[in-house]
């Protein structure tokens, strides 16, 4: 996103007045509500041209291999602008190895793809201490029954109690046999 010098003027005021709490002029509130609905604009646009690419990117790789030059295309763009590939990208991709560029857009999204599974792994695990903190104070969580650590905390909402286990249906009770439809001869003669 980029400022004209109008704009700069109105957030280096804005700035200022953050920075230097003083009086505060009507124009300069003026001016600085009207930068705020400018970039929230810019914004909304941004997230409409966004979808837009992602919905045109669906539909060249729904009519692959046809579209094949258009769908490398817009992948590329959308990839330089953060796009994140999904299997039916890497699906597509492989589906289409033969293609030189192809192969190149496919290790491009093998990678992206790599780097965005070990960064949600690892925010799982930056949270998993206190995961287990918590764990350990649920019945069968490793808390030793009638010490206590098993109380609920005060202002907790109390958990309801477990549902009683249902006896699992056996096959027989779910699917009854079928009766075989009799032969059109024997239903004739038993007549």
């Amino acid at each position: 996103m980029a400022f004209g010098a109008d704009e700069l003027r109105v957030l280096r005021r804005a700035l200022a007045i953050a920075l230097h709490p003083s009086a505060v002029a009507d124009e300069d509130i003026r001016d600085c509500l009207r930068l705020a609905d400018s970039v929230d604009e810019a914004v909304r646009e941004g997230e409409r041209l966004r979808a837009f690419l992602l919905a045109d990117l669906a539909r060249y790789r729904d009519a692959l291999p046809g579209s094949l030059p258009g769908y490398t295309e817009l992948l590329q763009d959308a990839l330089a602008a953060g796009y994140q590939p999904g299997p039916d990208d890497l699906a597509a991709l492989r589906a289409l190895r033969s293609d030189p560029v192809c192969e190149a857009l496919l290790e491009r999204c093998r990678r992206i793809a790599e780097r965005s599974v070990r960064a949600r792994l690892a925010g799982r695990a930056g949270a998993a201490p206190d995961r287990r903190g918590r764990l350990l104070t649920l019945v069968g969580g490793g808390a030793a029954e009638g010490d206590g650590s098993a109380e609920p905390r005060p202002g907790t909402p109390a958990r309801p109690a477990p549902a009683p286990e249902r006896p699992v249906p056996k096959p027989s009770e779910v699917f009854p046999p079928r009766r075989r439809p009799e032969p059109p001869a024997e239903r004739r003669r038993a007549g």
